[in-house]
């Protein structure tokens, strides 16, 4: 029982990619081409790097306003920053592709938090993710504030996510199709265009987690072997974290626009893939989310070049036994 809950609070803190991810040394890492506050909190104010997408560049090249990605970071609601070298190599090939990138900070409601390895600890998880939701609407809500001056396209605003960021972008959708109270925050007309989640799931402790309607067009990238956000998914009590492989065969049964590619022998090593599954997330951006054409897939895959960076193996056991 003790175990089962470590792990499922776990699943959503992501903790190995918070402490072991290595930085890479790139260089001429690109800068942003603006950074904005976007919102004001009780403990600090938000802000976004914004990049600018390349003129003709991209599905849209010939319109005046363009779709633009906001990416979450990772970290265990714990750690992490927006700015982190290889996301920012990674963010300039998107702009360069013809989107716009926003790439927000959200407040880590896990920071500096104490909780004990039973029941108690899952409202404090939810609230945790529900903090870095609500951020995430707050920087959706600044962008269609300011989609004029930005050269913004409101009604393909896209998320992704990374680990504890994908979680928040599937959750925050998640909310949206269930009309769940704090999506009111958005717009009534408004839903995104698209989520893609690098190694993530959605958090429920009201029983299985569905969706009321359809999705937006989401791409989920998991690793098969993942032991940190599960691949499958955990129920207990009535609590359930879902992730990729769970989630798509929701998606799938209801018919829903939607792409997984399952890695076979990876771990949460795809949850910092970005890069490297550029070519798949640009023809996901550009089919699936501003053509709007129905393509689902799944796809397993084995690619052994993705790096190992050892952290991507660990388990529960491993990152609590200090």
């Amino acid at each position: 029982m003790k175990r089962l809950i470590l792990l499922l609070l776990l699943c959503a803190c992501t903790l190995a990619h918070a402490q072991f991810r290595p930085a890479t040394v790139h260089e001429g890492i690109p800068d942003p081409d603006a950074t904005h506050l976007f919102a004001h909190r009780d403990t600090c104010d938000l802000l976004l790097d914004f990049y600018a997408a390349a003129p003709g560049a991209g599905p849209c090249a010939d319109s005046l306003r363009k779709p633009v990605i906001i990416h979450v970071f990772g970290g265990a609601f714990v750690t992490g920053r927006r700015n982190f070298p290889d996301d920012k190599v990674w963010y300039r090939q998107l702009a360069d592709a013809g989107y716009h990138v926003a790439a927000i900070e959200y407040r880590l409601g896990l920071k500096g938090v104490r909780v004990k390895p039973n029941l108690s600890a899952l409202p404090v998880l939810r609230d945790a993710i529900q903090m870095a939701v609500d951020d995430l609407y707050a920087a959706t809500n600044y962008l269609i504030d300011h989609a004029e001056e930005l050269k913004i396209d409101p009604s393909r605003i896209i998320v992704s996510g990374s680990s504890a960021g994908a979680i928040t972008a599937l959750q925050a959708e998640w909310e949206i199709c269930n009309g769940m109270e704090p999506a009111g925050a958005l717009p009534a007309w408004f839903n995104y265009a698209g989520i893609m989640a690098f190694s993530g799931g959605i958090f429920s402790m009201d029983g299985s987690v569905g969706f009321r309607q359809k999705p937006c067009p989401i791409l989920l990238l998991h690793g098969m072997a993942d032991k940190i956000v599960p691949y499958t998914k955990i129920t207990l009590f009535g609590n359930q974290m879902a992730g990729s492989d769970a989630l798509a065969r929701k998606l799938d049964g209801m018919g829903a626009n939607f792409q997984i590619i399952r890695f076979r022998d990876a771990g949460h090593e795809i949850s910092v893939s970005m890069p490297r599954n550029l070519p798949e997330e640009l023809r996901f951006l550009e089919e699936n989310v501003v053509r709007g054409v129905y393509r689902p897939l799944d796809a397993t895959v084995k690619d052994s070049a993705i790096p190992d960076p050892g952290w991507a193996h660990l388990d529960f056991r491993d990152l609590y036994r200090n």
